[in-house]
């Protein structure tokens, strides 16, 4: 019989997954991370698609739960409302969609890149080094440039999860495989 945790010391554990599961995973993120490689377009605009029809799906459900449990009650209607309206707009439009989505998710990068950059450069300049100071400026350059240009980043950005599938598909293949 498989055990199903692991120990990490007194009293914390971790739920295991089946070697199958990993193995099935890996297998899903490498077929989806080729697709984002030789077919970047129609496979973006699908993946986000599925993401509108699943917060439409959340958004009736989260309306729904308000039947069964009260509390919270306008945090539940607040987030049903949202989850519907966005699933409406990205099934309604799904090309347009894509575009804002990955623009905006481009912004929040160039937001969280210009405050790592930061952090990194007072630390570099609190006595971290000049690499860590130099390090900072490059990232807030990098931020600054996606902020000036989200679409580029955006026009881009199907490649990178692309690659980062097919690395992480093969790591969890390989997991997998190790774990059998």
């Amino acid at each position: 019989m498989e055990s199903s945790a692991t120990t990490y010391g007194p009293g914390y554990e971790a739920m295991a997954a089946p070697w199958w599961l990993v193995l099935l995973e890996g297998i899903i993120a490498l077929i989806v991370g080729l697709f984002l490689i030789f077919a970047p377009g129609i496979t973006t605009v699908t993946l986000i698609t599925v993401l509108g029809i699943f917060w439409l799906i959340g958004g009736v459900f989260s309306l729904v739960g308000l039947f069964m449990d009260r509390s919270n009650w306008g945090w539940k209607v607040l987030s049903g409302v949202l989850g519907i309206l966005a699933g409406l707009a990205i099934v309604a439009y799904p090309i347009y969609s894509t575009i804002v989505l990955l623009s905006f998710f481009v912004i929040m990068i160039a937001i969280w890149a210009i405050i790592y950059g930061a952090v990194r450069l007072a630390w570099g300049l609190k006595g971290g080094g000049w690499g860590t100071a130099l390090l900072g400026i490059l990232v807030i350059v990098l931020g600054i440039l996606l902020l000036v240009n989200p679409l580029s980043g955006a026009i881009i950005l199907p490649w990178t999860f692309g690659i980062l599938a097919i690395f992480g598909g093969i790591a969890a293949i390989v997991a997998g495989i190790m774990m059998r």
